[in-house]
């Protein structure tokens, strides 16, 4: 059974060293939702998800150390994202689009659907985009493939995570750990296709 996932994915870092990384899915077999991953300084890396059914699939495919039932509610005014997760707080803008983006908003939405077509972008990625990945292996006996569509870079990032301040945007470093490849180092907001195989003795979801 294939799964698919049609949104944007955030991936961003803060100059004190938390790494999120925001899907926000505006279709998907749950319906449309969003989750957030955050990595803190320390390694600690939880998942944030609005439903037990959306939070049992997404710890099953990447990995966490704590998972947080909460509401995660997002909204976008123009090139402003909003994001508010549990203890989580996150504002950021997004810039105007490079070559890459560019290219990759002639990509028909069809072919990104292709798990074929992850297959043959992933070695350009990886080049292009060092610690990215277009298919891979995921948890639970999973396969995945990422399917691009646009690309755009995160300009400023205001965060707050429990009270405290994240500070200001700053590069993915390290790379996080949920799965089996990081987002770009460079802070950046992509329009992507996932697809995600279960493994043969896998349940499909209710």
């Amino acid at each position: 059974m294939r799964l698919r996932f049609d949104g944007w994915i955030a991936g961003l870092g803060t100059s004190h060293g938390t790494r999120l990384v925001l899907g926000h899915w505006a279709r998907s077999p749950f319906g449309a939702f969003s989750d957030v991953m955050v990595e803190r300084p320390d390694g600690e890396r939880l998942l944030f998800a609005p439903t037990r059914e959306t939070a049992d699939f997404v710890s099953g495919t990447y990995v966490f150390d704590r998972v947080c039932v909460v509401p995660v509610d997002v909204s976008v005014d123009g090139d402003t994202w909003t994001v508010a997760a549990g203890p989580l707080l996150l504002r950021f803008t997004t810039g105007r689009r490079g070559l890459l983006g560019l290219l990759l908003r002639v990509v028909p939405g069809p072919l990104a659907r292709r798990p074929a077509w992850s297959a043959l972008t992933d070695l350009p990625a990886r080049v292009l985009l060092p610690g990215v990945r277009t298919r891979g292996s995921a948890g639970g006996d999973r396969k995945e493939w990422y399917g691009a569509r646009d690309l755009r870079p995160v300009r400023t990032v205001s965060a707050t995570f429990e009270g405290g301040d994240l500070g200001v945007v700053a590069p993915v470093d390290p790379p996080v750990r949920f799965g089996f490849g990081s987002v770009p180092r460079a802070p950046a907001l992509t329009r992507v296709t996932t697809t995600v195989r279960l493994g043969t003795e896998e349940p499909g979801p209710s």
